[in-house]
């Protein structure tokens, strides 16, 4: 899988490219990465890629000229294989971990990194395919957010991670939740690891872990219930031991 990012600090993402999973899956050659200045796609001696914001108002906005050739230049190097242009906004949909599948699915994506006050509503128009956010709050740029969902994409590449159930049991995978985990040692300051994690019934394991899930998921993440029961994702036996939950503790 090909990353295009637009970026004006693109040393940032060796923070992906160079550690943990993230930088074993370049290491691996499952998926690459390419940062694009946009100051390198100006004319004017200072590379300017702001100004200020018509109608007044603080802050600069990124003009879209130098976005727009930056954009060329990617295409140009992408070829005849393209992907979506994704821009990092807060005005964005949520991402999600379905959001991270779609864009599994894909060869080729460009992220493009705002900063300042916003960019030119215009480039946007003209060449953004999809806008994604990561919450509702506010931060100084793009990169993060962009290694964030590049981060959840990657995990989900075959061979990213050495244990391919590590994904099938992440958080958000089935709709709900993850459980708790334990590692050593069995006591831990006279806190115990349960009991039936011991045992080695793996059945009961499975049991165990899926209503801890829903649980966990009732109780902190209550839409996420909902969403599971509107998308077929509970079975009768999940409905009963969230009924008894919700007898027991009024969840």
């Amino acid at each position: 899988m090909r990353f295009d990012v637009v970026t004006l600090f693109p040393e940032m993402f060796s923070a992906l490219s160079a550690w943990g999973v993230t930088g074993r899956a370049f290491e691996q050659g499952l998926v690459s990465l390419k940062t694009w200045n946009p100051r390198d796609y100006t004319t004017d001696a200072r590379r300017t890629v702001d100004d200020r914001a018509y109608g007044g108002g603080p802050g600069m906005v990124m003009m879209a000229k130098p976005l727009e050739d930056t954009l060329d230049a990617i295409a140009q190097d992408q070829g005849a294989k393209k992907g979506p242009v994704i821009l990092l906004s807060p005005q964005g949909e949520q991402f999600n971990q379905q959001l991270a599948a779609d864009i599994h699915k894909l060869d080729i994506v460009t992220f493009i990194c705002g900063r300042y006050e916003a960019i030119d509503q215009r480039l946007v128009d003209r060449r953004v395919d999809r806008e994604i956010s990561l919450g509702d709050f506010v931060v100084s740029g793009g990169e993060i957010p962009a290694m964030a969902v590049m981060d959840a994409v990657i995990r989900l590449i075959p061979g990213a991670l050495g244990d391919a159930e590590s994904v099938a049991q992440d958080s958000f995978m089935t709709g709900l939740l993850d459980c708790y985990h334990y590692t050593r040692p069995e006591n831990y300051e006279n806190l115990l690891v349960p009991d039936v994690l011991l045992g080695g019934h793996h059945a009961k394991i499975a049991d165990y872990r899926r209503k801890q899930s829903l649980e966990l998921t009732l109780k902190r993440r209550p839409d996420l219930i909902e969403k599971a029961r509107e998308q077929g994702l509970l079975s009768h036996a999940d409905e009963a031991y969230l009924l008894s939950l919700q007898n027991k503790t009024g969840f």
